[in-house]
Parts: structure tokens; sequence; C-alpha cells
């Protein structure tokens, strides 16, 4: 089993950069094989996929919302997964959750294909 516990969010204004970090104990020896993840979920809207990397060969995938603007990273020796974002807008504001799973080729932008998944961390852009 692994936990995920994401840090980093806050208030920030229009323009400005966050660094999300997602931490992860429990069972290590699944970490180098998971595909990990970002999603966030503003009120009233669906959770939706932000970025992803792979836990083979560091493939990275973003939506298009945050292409340019966002990087998704990993440290192996840490255990932990970052978000950079920068040049944020108020359409960012949201919780974002980090998750990790082997997807198999499936789609990544689906949270319920990930199989740990973190308690978020509030993001606010005014």
């Amino acid at each position: 089993h692994v936990q995920l516990v994401e840090s980093g969010g806050g208030s920030v204004q229009a323009g400005g950069s966050l660094r999300l970090s997602c931490a992860a104990s429990g069972d290590t020896l699944s970490y180098y094989s998971l595909d990990w993840g970002w999603f966030r979920q503003a009120p009233g809207k669906e959770r939706e996929g932000v970025a992803t990397i792979s836990g083979g060969d560091g493939s990275t995938y973003y939506a298009d919302s945050v292409k340019g603007r966002f990087t998704i990273s990993r440290d192996n020796a840490k255990n932990t997964l970052y978000l950079r974002m920068n040049g944020l807008k108020a359409e960012d504001t949201a919780m974002y959750y980090c998750a990790a799973g082997r997807l198999r080729g499936k789609d990544w932008r689906l949270p319920h294909e990930y199989r740990y998944r973190g308690q978020g961390t509030q993001v606010t852009v005014s």
C-alpha cells in the first residue's frame, strides 16, 4: 500500500507560481513502477487530469489548458512527485490531488484508474 500527502498549495496572484509536492510512503518497492498523475477539482466541476508522468520511461502528458505553464516531475530518491505551476490564472483555482497506479495503457485523465490518491491541497489564484 502507498500513502500520498500533497503540500505546497496556497493563494497567489494571477501570473504567479507555485510548486506542489506529493510525498509517498509505504510500499517503497512500488514507487519506480507506478504511473503518477496530478488532478484538480474546482467547486461544481468534475475532477480533471492535469498532468501525468509514466513509471516506465518518464513520459509526460498534460491537459491542453496547462501545456507550457505546468511541469510534472518526480524525484525517485525522495519518493516525491512535483507539479511546477507558472503563469497561474484564476481558472487554475481548484483543489489539487496527486495519484499513483499502474495505468497499463488506460486513459491517464481518469481518476479512477489510479489505485492511490491523496487528500488534496488547495490552490487559489486571484
